[in-house]
């Protein structure tokens, strides 16, 4: 035990190199953008027509928020709004009386940003 004892205290100063020997580097500060996103998307029907709300949050630059819509796997339209920083809402309108399977993919300057879905039948 005292053997022990006294290796232990021999040892005990080789502890003391287990710690740095320089200070970290402290990374700089990265700006974090982040993309903008849709959301309020909706399609509802309002009498003959269909009705999509969008609104665009987040930074991005002005440009065309445009919509296609589909019946199934068949385009049956496409439409845009411009939008900028003051308008970031857009409401499209697209005629369709008969009940289907609509979807509408929503792109912002050339990106798919959001789909939203309408099922009245089975696809």
């Amino acid at each position: 035990m005292r053997s022990m004892t006294l290796a232990l205290l021999l040892l005990a100063p080789l502890l003391g190199g287990c710690r740095y020997n320089y200070v970290p580097l402290i990374p700089p500060v990265s700006e974090v953008r982040l993309p903008p996103r849709v959301f309020g998307t909706a399609i509802v029907r309002s009498g003959e027509d269909l009705v999509l709300t969008a609104r665009v949050d987040g930074d991005f630059t002005a440009g065309y928020l445009g919509v296609t819509w589909f019946d199934g796997p068949r385009q049956i339209g496409q439409d845009s709004v411009y939008l900028d920083a003051q308008e970031r809402q857009a409401v499209f309108r697209l005629n369709a009386p008969q009940p289907g399977a609509y979807r509408a993919v929503l792109s912002l300057g050339g990106t798919v940003m959001r789909q939203a879905e309408l099922y009245e039948v089975k696809p």
